[in-house]
């Protein structure tokens, strides 16, 4: 394949420094049930946001997408990304966020985090939120489908929500509230892989 070029780089220093953020705050943090860093979700997410047409911006976001949520305290580290990265990268990050990280406090309960991220993302207008949460969600639905095909219905029992019913309810409401909002292949694929999902968890053919 030729090698094409641009003028300027597409991609500053401002992601390598959200990179090593990113490194920082995920540096010891696994997957789910399995020895992969997490690092790697976040960087498969800034791939999709760049491969559906994101700016450095919503990559950079993609990034750091979990910061918030991961960090010892949520509200710190937005100030953080905030102060380094600006209000548009700092905006998406906590849009995409399910709670805000409290040093000494617990996450609520998986449901009503849920529906709180729902009910905001309902509420949102930034075309960069909706891009960076679908490409989030992508991957983890991808990463979700190889694991039962893998290891069956056992996957679940990583999550703090185990019932399959409660995650596909999750991810089939994040579709139908993106429609409209990302780009129409992205929607697709994301469509396609909930339906594997579905068959494979419910046994059920994916119509």
């Amino acid at each position: 394949m030729p090698v094409t070029s641009t003028s300027a780089p597409l991609l500053t220093s401002r992601f390598q420094q959200a990179f090593a953020l990113a490194s920082q705050v995920h540096a010891t943090q696994l997957r789910k049930g399995t020895a992969i860093p997490y690092l790697a979700h976040v960087m498969s997410v800034a791939a999709l946001v760049l491969e559906a047409g994101g700016t450095e911006d919503t990559a950079i976001a993609a990034l750091l997408h979990d910061a918030v949520e991961d960090s010892a305290d949520g509200a710190a580290m937005e100030s953080r990304i905030r102060g380094q990265f600006g209000r548009h990268v700092a905006g998406i990050v906590l849009a995409c966020s399910d709670t805000v990280a409290v040093p000494g406090q617990p996450k609520p309960r998986w449901r009503q985090r849920k529906q709180t991220y729902l009910n905001h993302l309902r509420a949102e207008t930034d075309p960069g939120v909706f891009l960076v949460s679908a490409c989030d969600k992508l991957h983890n639905a991808r990463s979700i489908v190889a694991d039962l095909r893998t290891i069956g219905p056992a996957v679940w029992d990583r999550f703090s929500e185990s019932d399959p019913a409660a995650q596909l309810w999750y991810y089939q409401s994040l579709a139908d509230t993106y429609a409209g909002h990302i780009p129409p292949p992205l929607l697709g694929e994301l469509e396609r892989v909930i339906g594997e999902m579905r068959s494979l968890a419910t046994g059920a053919p994916d119509i």
